[in-house]
């Protein structure tokens, strides 16, 4: 019989296996193969836990973004309405600041008209009382004069103011 060096390998190969196989080393194999998937199976499961969080962390987060932009314009809102709101009290101060000022100024202006007028008279009733003793006191004489003087002047005086 002829065994050729490929025989021998063949016949070691087997017999390798059988070793192997005797000692348990396909039960080895298929253990820690089964211990590989299973440790991937969890981080797979890992992930889609981690992913499922994440997304609702996400919506949580628009959700926030969504009411705090609510949140954000109404207050916009609201200081643009208190603006719009002391703009309007403004105006309506300045307003009526204005009208009492005009009120202040037209009342002075009527009082030193009413001065001006009496002032006048007054300068009138003076000039008046004047000429009517100098008229009286060369056309009339004596006692008689003098009450005649005082008298007119007097009723002048009343008359005037």
């Amino acid at each position: 019989m002829h065994f050729d060096a490929e025989f021998f390998v063949a016949v070691a190969f087997v017999l390798f296996m059988g070793v192997l196989g005797y000692v348990g080393v396909h039960r080895t194999l298929l253990s820690a193969l089964d211990k590989r998937g299973d440790r991937i199976k969890s981080e797979l499961d890992e992930a889609r836990r981690l992913r499922d969080e994440a997304a609702k962390l996400l919506a949580e987060y628009q959700r926030k973004q969504g009411e705090a932009q609510k949140e954000a314009d109404a207050i916009v809102s609201a200081a643009q309405a208190d603006a719009e709101r002391v703009a309007a009290e403004a105006d309506a101060k300045l307003a009526d600041f204005v009208t009492r000022r005009t009120k202040i100024a037209e009342q002075k202006i009527a009082l030193a008209e009413a001065q001006a007028v009496a002032d006048v008279r007054n300068a009138a009733t003076e000039a008046a009382v004047a000429a009517a003793e100098q008229v009286l006191a060369q056309s009339a004489k004596g006692a008689v004069a003098d009450a005649l003087i005082a008298q007119g002047i007097q009723d002048v005086k009343s008359k005037l103011n």
